[in-house]
């Protein structure tokens, strides 16, 4: 048994989770952010999902399960191509606002609250599974087989992630610095463009088909960056009322003297397409 196994504590009703792979254990809740999650994470832009679309992935005539959901996003952003989706996520809280922007849309998607490591479907269940921006929170010993179970002979594991350039983009820069001011342990800083690590455990019930990294430029306001970063881990997931409301005030003085009050903010993107062989 691996000694970083997730570990979930509760509280006051409240999930924290301590891995520690990320920010040296520290404890984090993102039903904490839900709200601000499900009003300022909905950010990628169309090119994200066309590479999606153009591998001939989460289409129609496919079953799709989008593990780590959290609000819904890609699946509420695909939900228009046709496939069948259902979305599993450990917290309670984001599922509950999947359920509700789904629901404002007259979207058909079926949201659950199960974290990956039980997941509980019929085997061979689904043609897609996609993990978007939460793949390194998963006991990969445990996911892995479980993955391989739930997909069809032939069917496709898509790994999704984006992040912004610290130090290439000035404001992302910025805007960084202070969250590690806050949260110094935080895991999340420095990204450079990479493709998404594939444990070696992935291999012994998968074959990497496909990758590519590739650049975004993502449009935000003073407001909509304020809340993307406010909702991210090392912020609003993990720092204490007291932190959280001194972090923002300091933000905001922070972009009104860096930031005009539109602006794009450099990232990048990769995916990783692993395929069950056929049986």
């Amino acid at each position: 048994m691996r000694s970083w196994i997730i570990g979930w504590l509760q509280k006051d009703k409240i999930m924290k989770t301590r891995d520690k792979r990320i920010d040296s254990g520290k404890a984090f809740d993102w039903g904490r952010t839900s709200k601000e999650y499900a009003k300022y994470r909905d950010i990628y832009p169309e090119e994200f999902y066309k590479k999606i679309i153009g591998r001939g992935l989460c289409i129609e005539g496919q079953r799709v399960l989008d593990v780590g959901t959290g609000t819904g996003v890609l699946a509420r952003n695909m939900y228009k191509y046709g496939a069948q989706w259902t979305g599993t996520d450990i917290s309670p809280e984001q599922i509950e606002q999947a359920k509700k922007l789904a629901d404002a849309s007259d979207m058909k998607i079926d949201f659950q609250t199960v974290s990956a490591e039980q997941l509980d479907f019929p085997a061979k269940t689904f043609d897609v599974i996609t993990a978007c921006q939460c793949f390194w929170y998963f006991d990969y010993d445990k996911v892995m087989p479980k993955i391989a179970e739930l997909l069809k002979s032939g069917g496709k594991l898509l790994i999704l992630y984006m992040a912004w350039l610290p130090d290439e983009d000035r404001i992302a820069g910025a805007s960084e610095e202070l969250v590690l001011k806050y949260s110094p342990k935080w895991s999340g800083a420095g990204e450079t463009r990479q493709p998404i690590v594939i444990p070696d455990i992935a291999y012994e019930y998968f074959e990497l088909e496909d990758h590519e990294e590739y650049d975004l430029m993502v449009p935000f306001t003073r407001e909509s960056w304020h809340g993307r970063m406010r909702a991210c881990r090392g912020v609003g997931a993990s720092l204490s009322e007291e932190e959280l409301n001194k972090w923002d005030r300091e933000h905001r003085l922070l972009l009104n003297k860096v930031a005009p009050e539109k602006f794009e903010v450099l990232h990048y993107a990769a995916l990783a397409i692993l395929r069950k062989p056929f049986s």
